[in-house]
């Protein structure tokens, strides 16, 4: 972590439980008002010669040649 998250952390631990409610509030607020953001930038990134093109065509490959399993058979044997 860097300096300034360290000092952050140090500064959330030290709230009182109040204090920690109306934090985690905000901070739920400040997610949701960037959620756009993130949700651009993730379609920007799977777009042709995106961030993800190269993820996106593995993926496409595996499923075409039959390399994927359902999530819920995953999610069983492990």
């Amino acid at each position: 972590m860097t300096r300034n998250l360290v000092k952050i952390a140090d500064q959330v631990k030290a709230l009182d439980e109040k204090e920690y409610g109306e934090f985690l509030s905000w901070l739920a607020d400040y997610q949701m008002e960037h959620r756009d953001q993130w949700d651009e930038e993730l379609e920007h990134d799977s777009q042709p010669e995106g961030k993800l093109e190269s993820v996106l065509k593995r993926v496409r490959s595996d499923i075409a040649a039959g390399r994927t399993k359902p999530l819920d058979q995953v999610i069983h044997d492990s």
